[in-house]
């Protein structure tokens, strides 16, 4: 097979006109004209660049009648190579008869799920100790908070089957580097699940939350299937650490205490794949002295516009054409201050969510469907900040988000809804009284609120800096209706549980810091891949080749 990349045609063209540009570029290669086998896209994007002149580029995988004859001159003709090899090879298979515990993954989110999912489909029949509920029983109980302002601290938008990828846009992809193509894997388990097949093509390819309920379902259901082994609602409230090895886990949780489940687990080999929220399980690792850091993560708020205007800025005349979609954004600024500011988790066409997992805590974060056909486009606003702003230690960001969270309980009424303020207002430095044209998709409800009080005053001088700049990118960006949020704390882990090049924890062997928790992905996608690269490793351990 051979790669064409680079091919560029209008938004509105021709199927034909793709067949054409492919046997032209073939034919520079000197390809016969009966040359062609066929061909498959692997990657199409849009370039919107020009809002008058929309490019659709592909990248396609073709086969030929005579590669050899075509190999040796790739290199004269642009944007030609062989098709890489994307197959994916397991690491290893478990013998047949183990003689050490079978392998433990605590957390089911998008890490600990495929970290699961590999290492029984290596033969390992590994435990998966999730923390919260089954995800049909979760989203009720999610939606409890959302409709009734009742919080489950052990079922939520950060707890339970699928993780807090569940209720997102469901983005699946990344900058991360990515030689093994272990993302095509991921995506490939996914459409196997159910995801819809054009997430294998698409550049910018998301799943929406209420296709990831039955995804992460068929995923589970497979696990078991190969010998694995699921238990929801089993908190693990301490490990046992004898000569610098994990040895077993202490459990809790209502499947414990309530429905009679072991309270004790011997182990050897333990993905730890918590989430970037499970705030109680990195103070007992710290305490039990596993080496973590604190690192950097981000503050801000939630800002909403109408969909249908972002989708003009960007796309211009082509706004609302099906095959571009809602339209996305993304924006960085960087101040006088020193400080950056970008947004993140942009959701097109889908709405801001009360996504706490503690009471007495606002936290927002955004979530789309499939269709992305909400009225609001909604993104984080969000500034870097550094473990020079909360000094004192692993936990100090832990503290500083807390704060922030409870401060904005308060600002919101002390009933989960949350502080907002129009863009003009905090631009103009006055309280919100009344909300305006953009109305809030958040649920429970907003609360109009004074924001400079909601983050430190760092933060507030350069969200208000940057607003600015960004209606300088995308014009009406600072427009006095659009609608802050707050507050968005949880963009990743404030620490890092540090691993080496065996991806075990630097002090604990056995332990395997993974995901977003332990500070090593960020995202749906990023996530997935590193649960792959740590079971790979674990299973190379305990077949003596790792």
């Amino acid at each position: 097979m051979l790669r064409l990349s680079e091919i560029k045609l209008p938004l509105e063209h021709a199927e034909s006109d793709l067949d054409a540009a492919v046997c032209a570029r073939l034919a520079k290669l000197g390809m016969p004209k009966d040359g062609l086998v066929g061909y498959t896209v692997f990657r199409r994007a849009h370039d919107a660049r020009k809002r008058s002149d929309i490019k659709l580029t592909y990248i396609v995988d073709v086969e030929v009648r005579d590669e050899a004859a075509l190999l040796p001159r790739l290199d004269k003709v642009p944007h030609c190579s062989p098709t890489p090899d994307l197959a994916y090879r397991f690491a290893a298979r478990a013998p047949r008869r183990m003689d050490k515990p079978r392998p433990v993954v605590i957390g089911m989110g998008p890490c600990g799920l495929f970290a699961g999912l590999i290492l029984a489909q290596m033969g390992f029949k590994p435990i998966i100790l999730e923390r919260g509920k089954a995800v049909r029983e979760r989203t009720k109980d999610t939606w409890g908070l959302w409709r009734k302002r009742v919080l489950n601290p052990e079922s939520n938008v950060q707890f339970g089957e699928g993780g807090a990828g569940t209720f997102s846009d469901g983005k699946l992809y990344s900058q991360i580097k990515d030689p093994r193509h272990l993302g095509r894997k991921v995506l490939e388990e996914f459409v196997k699940a159910g995801a819809p097949e054009d997430i294998l093509y698409l550049s910018h390819p998301h799943i929406g939350t209420f296709r990831l309920v039955s995804m992460v379902e068929k995923m589970c259901a497979e696990i078991i299937a190969l010998g694995g082994e699921v238990r929801f609602e089993t908190r693990v409230e301490d490990v046992e650490i004898e000569n610098g090895r994990i040895r077993g886990l202490r459990l809790g949780g209502a499947a414990v205490t309530e429905q009679g489940g072991a309270s004790h687990l011997d182990c050897e080999h333990v993905v730890l794949a918590v989430g970037h929220s499970a705030r109680d399980t990195f103070e007992m690792l710290h305490a039990r002295g596993v080496y973590m850091e604190a690192k950097p993560f981000s503050l801000g708020f939630r800002m909403e516009h109408p969909q249908s205007m972002i989708d003009r800025q960007r796309f211009g005349d082509f706004a609302g054409d099906e095959r571009l979609g809602a339209a996305e954004y993304k924006v960085v600024h960087h101040c006088e201050n020193g400080r950056a500011v970008y947004s993140f988790c942009m959701c097109p066409g889908g709405t801001v969510v009360a996504a706490t997992s503690e009471p007495g805590r606002v936290v927002t974060n955004g979530m789309s469907q499939y269709s992305r056909n909400e009225r609001n486009a909604n993104a984080a606003i969000v500034v870097g900040v550094t473990p020079a702003d909360f000094p004192g230690g692993p936990l100090a960001g832990i503290v500083m988000q807390r704060e922030w969270e409870s401060k904005a309980f308060e600002l919101g009424g002390g009933d989960y809804s949350a502080p907002g303020q129009l863009a003009g207002d905090f631009l103009a430095g006055r309280t919100s009284t009344s909300l305006g044209k953009v109305q809030p998709s958040y649920k429970p409800g907003v609360k109009p609120a004074d924001l400079s009080q909601a983050l430190p005053d760092f933060v507030i001088a350069a969200i208000r800096e940057a607003i600015p700049a960004f209606d300088r990118k995308i014009r009406c960006f600072a427009m006095d209706d659009a609608l802050l949020t707050g507050v968005e704390t949880r963009t990743s882990s404030p620490l890092r549980i540090k691993r080496g090049a065996d991806f075990q924890s630097l002090n604990v062997a056995g332990l395997y810091p993974a995901g977003e928790g332990a500070g090593y992905a960020g995202g749906i996608y990023s996530a997935a891949i590193d649960g792959i690269k740590v079971a790979e490793a674990l299973a190379l351990a305990m077949t003596g080749r790792g």
